[in-house]
């Protein structure tokens, strides 16, 4: 139970705000800066100083001020616009370069899915060896698909494009892929803040269809079964930082997990930062 746990424990290791800022946009919180970017965006015209926050006064600038960021070496370059919202389900308030956003702390959402294959009364999950030149976790287990939704596009708009890019899955299998859960989490990583709201979803499989790597991301999948999947997660840090928060919903779904050991589980997913002062999407 408790090789489950950490990897709950280590996706919530933020607590917020802690020594950073908070980034505001009108009345509302969107994100939290280290105090150490503070100088570089006092820099601009539309960020003010305001106690312990900073103010993005007009929203439109916000691209342009990451642009110079990057340019000046403050943060990566990532040319994927992102909406920035201060509530998962609320509108968007400006749009940012999806490499700002552990550095802003802005809360991103991204789509996981699990790849599922009935094999008689067992399981199998596809699994992503993610590319050895991938900037992030290069060579880590992950799921048949995950993505980032970037500005404009629905968690179910973006399930499609990273099924067809990543996976080389027809849009009208990906399409049955079924919404199951939605996992927040706060970290501190190596690239920043990381503020992720997870959609999850399930998709299960034609069993003769084969995912086939389509864009350079993943070196290649397997077909593995669920017990081979649990016990690599047990074992060690094979996958993906925040893959097996999924896959331990996936497992407490499918009663795997039962007992007092899934209530744990359970209460750790729903309430990762209970006691702390702060929460996962702020």
């Amino acid at each position: 139970m408790d090789k489950l746990l950490r990897h709950i424990a280590a996706c919530n290791t933020a607590r917020l705000p802690g020594a950073r800022l908070r980034l505001c946009i009108g009345h509302e919180t969107v994100g939290y800066v280290a105090a150490d970017l503070v100088p570089a965006l006092l820099v601009f015209p539309a960020m003010r100083a305001e106690g312990d926050a900073i103010r993005l006064t007009q929203p439109a600038a916000l691209p342009g001020i990451i642009r110079a960021l990057a340019e000046a070496g403050h943060i990566r370059w990532r040319n994927e616009a992102f909406d920035v919202r201060a509530d998962p389900d609320g509108p968007a308030l400006a749009e940012v370069d999806r490499g700002a956003l552990p550095a802003f702390g802005i809360m991103s959402l991204g789509v996981h899915v699990n790849g599922l294959v009935r094999q008689g009364d067992d399981l199998g999950i596809w699994v992503a060896v993610r590319s050895a030149s991938k900037h992030l976790d290069p060579g880590k287990l992950d799921h048949l698909v995950a993505g980032g939704v970037p500005a404009g596009l629905t968690p179910a708009e973006t399930l499609i494009k990273e099924a067809a890019e990543e996976a080389d899955i027809p849009a009208a299998i990906a399409a049955r892929a079924q919404p199951v859960a939605r996992i927040a989490y706060a970290a501190d990583r190596p690239e920043g803040l990381r503020r992720d709201l997870l959609i999850c979803y399930d998709l299960f499989l034609p069993a003769g269809l084969m995912p086939r790597p389509a864009d350079g991301e993943v070196a290649r999948f397997e077909l593995w079964p669920a017990s081979r999947v649990l016990a690599a997660m047990c074992d060690g840090d094979a996958f993906k930082f925040n893959v097996t928060l999924v896959l331990i919903d996936l497992f407490l779904r499918q009663g795997r997990i039962a007992g007092a050991d899934a209530a744990r589980l359970r209460a750790a997913l729903a309430h990762p930062a209970a006691g702390a002062p702060g929460h996962p999407l702020g």
